[in-house]
């Protein structure tokens, strides 16, 4: 089984692996980012995407990179489109 079947939120790797052991909430969080608390409260809920702004501020946070963060939604959308979108029908193009 690929990775791709099992599409992790960055917001679900941010809860559990960064804000749940260190024992920070959304709110505290967010004030410590200087940003909006219903940005990360979306954010961990899955309802909002990673943005490249959120992913400078996290990288900094957590002494990462903001490519970490941005890698992690777009496997996430890769894998959401890989169930949902139809490409069967599209021919490979071949350069002669």
């Amino acid at each position: 089984m690929s990775l791709l079947e099992y599409p992790v939120h960055p917001g679900e790797v941010l809860k559990e692996l960064y804000l749940d052991p260190l024992g920070i909430g959304a709110i505290a969080f967010a004030r410590r980012l200087d940003v909006p608390r219903t940005r990360i409260e979306r954010l961990l809920k899955g309802v909002t995407g990673m943005t490249p702004d959120t992913a400078l501020r996290l990288a900094r946070a957590f002494n990462t990179t903001p490519a970490y963060w941005m890698n992690m939604q777009t496997s996430f959308e890769m894998a959401i489109a890989s169930k949902e979108v139809d490409v069967s029908g599209i021919e490979p193009l071949v350069a002669d």
